[in-house]
């Protein structure tokens, strides 16, 4: 079973030589550097894009947004301004800032009969922590005082204690909806921040702006230090990666030649090596792609901007894996134009593989928000009312029209003309998913 997401072959080097004169031992600033190989030149570059990614949604969500910091921001049912939004729960959503003198509370209610979770995570997409009564169950509600690792300012004695590893953490979380999205809504403005005056807050950092299909070019490499030092990163490799891209700023900023051929290299290679990357990754099979390390991703620099790129806010596998579709079973890329069967056979059916719900829904491609449509009918669920074929199996059909003999009620609409992708989620999915041992049903085309 693979482990890792599909690795960038670079093969290309770049060896530099001194030249020596008879007039003198001076060499140009670039001939004294040391050049970078392609190979650190992409590391380099899918390290910091993770970062980058985060920094955009933070400025967003503060610059373009306002929705300030130590504020819940609780999302209308079926919207959520980030990529790939789960149309299965009700969001709320928050930037948590802190300081050495002061903490904020989290105020959760409790919740019986359906799932939740308040999810942590910091300044590179790593979780931090979960808040459910899965992970706390003698206090899966009441106060979490959330402070600044390292420091002890004064909380409230009946508050549970978890540390932010730096001074930010986005919070993000879900009541699942259930069927009954009013008593969800009720629960989701129950979720509330007590927030001390004096907290410190510095302003998001400042970055170019890039998009989905034009990724940010070499220009990441023109602040290394400040971006590194502005979040501690939990990757193991972090310190070698930054020594790398610090490496290849400097040698970058030496002269317009040593510029043109880092810019070079990260366009003609890291961009496209990433693209294609994020079409296929991690462990595949009938169309679908899973990486088991969303939340917590190891070394794995790839798979953390993948994720980052197309599923910000992801959780850990303990608490949901997401199977991403972008092909079909004859790795064909998906089209609204065509028509598609995920057929369950009744002895696999999806709401056998979880403990919580599960849940598929339709983006569209490269930007990965819900596709539009008559039925305004985003997802389809275990609480969709779908009905089983005759023989106890269970399909999902995807075309732009409703497929002759299709149930109407499993039929999912897709985009005419243009490309779509999928998100089947798996939330508190049982062992058997979590150690790769079942998987979606195939995409399959139907002529």
């Amino acid at each position: 079973m693979k482990k890792s997401l599909l690795i960038l072959v670079v093969l290309s080097l770049f060896v530099s030589c001194k030249k020596e004169t008879t007039t003198t031992t001076e060499t140009s600033t670039t001939e004294s550097s040391t050049v970078p190989t392609d190979k650190d030149i992409v590391d380099a570059y899918t390290y910091l894009y993770g970062r980058y990614l985060v920094i955009q949604q933070e400025n967003y969500d503060i610059n373009v947004e306002k929705v300030g910091y130590n504020k819940i921001k609780y999302n209308p049912l079926g919207t959520a301004q980030f990529v790939n939004p789960n149309l299965d729960v009700a969001y709320l959503e928050a930037w948590i800032a802190v300081d050495k003198d002061h903490a904020v509370i989290l105020n959760v209610p409790k919740i019986e009969g359906r799932y939740y979770t308040a999810e942590l995570l910091d300044g590179w997409g790593e979780v931090i922590v979960n808040i459910n009564n899965r992970n706390f169950p003698k206090t899966p509600y009441g106060k979490f005082a959330l402070v600044l690792k390292g420091t002890n300012p004064t909380i409230p004695a009946d508050a549970v204690k978890i540390e932010l590893p730096s001074e930010k953490a986005k919070m993000l979380a879900r009541v699942e909806l259930k069927g009954t999205p009013d008593i969800a809504q009720k629960l989701q403005k129950q979720f509330t921040f007590t927030v001390p005056d004096g907290i410190k807050i510095a302003p998001p950092l400042t970055i170019p702006e890039f998009t989905p299909k034009a990724p940010i070019g070499g220009e990441i490499f023109d602040k290394v230090e400040e971006v590194a030092a502005s979040y501690p990163d939990v990757m193991p490799k972090a310190k070698e990666y930054q020594d790398k891209a610090i490496a290849i700023e400097k040698y970058r900023k030496t002269d317009d030649k040593a510029k043109a051929h880092v810019d070079e290299v990260v366009k003609t290679q890291a961009i496209p090596g990433f693209l294609a990357g994020a079409k296929g990754f991690g462990t595949q099979k009938g169309g679908w792609s899973v990486s088991y390390a969303a939340g917590n991703f190891g070394d794995d620099i790839l798979a953390r901007d993948i994720i980052n790129y197309g599923g910000l806010w992801a959780n850990r596998k303990e608490e949901a894996v997401y199977f991403i579709g972008l092909i079909d079973s004859k790795n064909q890329p998906l089209s609204g134009d065509k028509v598609y069967e995920i057929r369950f056979p009744k002895d696999a059916l999806p709401g056998t593989a979880v403990d919580a719900f599960w849940s598929t829904t339709l983006y569209s491609v490269p930007d990965y928000r819900v596709v539009d449509n008559k039925l305004k009918r985003y997802n389809l669920n275990n609480v969709s009312g779908l009905k089983k074929n005759p023989d106890g199996s269970l399909s999902i059909w995807l075309a732009s029209s409703l497929p002759k003999g299709a149930i109407e009620s499993n039929w999912l609409p897709t985009p005419a003309g243009k490309g779509f992708s999928l998100n089947f989620r798996t939330y508190v999915p049982k062992k058997i998913v979590q150690d790769g041992q079942w998987f979606p049903a195939p995409i399959e085309e139907k002529k």
